[in-house]
């Protein structure tokens, strides 16, 4: 058990038997009336999310989750088979809870997987990973960083938005969590 005033985002809820992690909050304390926290919380397996509102100081039930650094090994039908880098086990997920993290994932990657009482919750990736560009159109004479953006391909799958100025072959960082293009990687 928790306060409310004890919230951090990334910290799984148990509310009303379903598990909801908190992806932001806010406290606020008003000129006139009780202070409250505003959050914006997500459904851990189906995804959705919503804002709720909670009186300062109310209890609520957190969940206890293991988070495991492990590696993504490979994708097994419709499975993706990841495994634990201390214990050297093998862990199948399916593909709807990997949901879009798949889009960024690279054989012998490092992941984060959630826990709770041994069924897995999420898979996390890090903030930004590196991936080639597999296609793209070729940028046009006197294109600048500036000039826009063009669709490329990554080593993936996933499309996202890079420069005119890059070309099939380089190496490009992705926020994953956005999927946008960060910076060019030169080696």
């Amino acid at each position: 058990m928790a306060t409310t005033n004890d919230l951090k985002n990334g910290m799984v809820l148990n509310l009303e038997g379903q598990l909801w992690q908190v992806v932001e909050f806010q406290h606020v304390k008003p000129g006139k009336g009780p202070a409250f926290v505003r959050t914006k919380i997500k459904n851990v397996l189906s995804g959705k999310t919503v804002d709720r509102t909670f009186n300062a100081g109310l209890k609520v039930e957190t969940a206890t989750v293991d988070r495991r650094d492990m590696q993504y090994s490979y994708k097994d039908g419709d499975d993706f088979v990841f495994m634990d880098v201390k214990t050297f086990d093998q862990v199948y997920v399916s593909a709807a809870t990997v949901g879009e993290a798949a889009t960024f994932m690279l054989e012998g990657q490092d992941v984060t997987v959630a826990f709770h009482e041994d069924a897995v919750l999420f898979v996390e990736l890090p903030p930004s990973v590196v991936l080639t560009i597999s296609h793209t159109e070729p940028g046009l004479q006197g294109d600048r960083s500036s000039a826009g953006t063009k669709p490329a391909t990554v080593e993936t799958g996933a499309e996202i938005q890079v420069p005119l100025f890059l070309n099939t072959g380089d190496r490009v960082k992705v926020d994953t969590r956005t999927g946008s293009y960060i910076s060019r990687v030169t080696d």
